[in-house]
């Protein structure tokens, strides 16, 4: 299992949208506080439908908390826009932890200066991010699709 981390969501549609995209990959989601919504906010049960009630989700009240629970940081991966190793160039593994930052200005210095892995989705100049659900399917599907070929060897 995945362990999928949002650090203060602000936007509870993608939240929703990334609660569902852990139940259809077995994820774990965790969420930071705090957020920039209600947790029952409807637009967060609308984007996560009526699969919100098969979510695995931990919420935390905050990143101290989250750390605490932590059993190998080793295995903890930030993603930053910023960072120079691509998430496509990482060997990632059943359990590891993919961290999310914030939709307006991603994880704060302090956050990543709590960790040495930070991998960055490559993308155009054209734009300055992607948006947090994409970028979260983006790397669950890469490190679901790593697992499972370990799997079948």
């Amino acid at each position: 299992m995945l362990n999928i981390v949002l650090v203060e969501p602000e936007i509870p549609n993608n939240t929703g949208n990334i609660g569902r995209l852990c139940v259809g990959t077995e994820s774990k989601l965790h969420l930071i506080h705090p957020f920039g919504f209600v947790i029952n906010d409807k637009n967060l049960k609308r984007s996560g439908l009526d699969y919100w009630v098969h979510l695995d989700v931990a919420e935390y009240a905050n990143v101290e908390e989250w750390i605490q629970s932590i059993p190998d940081v080793s295995r903890v991966f930030l993603m930053s826009s910023h960072a120079e190793k691509s998430y496509l160039k990482n060997d990632f593994q059943d359990g590891d932890w993919l961290v999310f930052g914030k939709e307006s200005v991603g994880l704060s210095k302090e956050v990543l200066d709590r960790f040495d892995n930070h991998l960055t989705i490559p993308m155009s100049k054209l734009i300055r991010s992607f948006n947090i659900a994409n970028s979260v399917a983006f790397v669950i599907g890469e490190a679901k699709r790593q697992i499972d070929l370990k799997l079948s060897e």
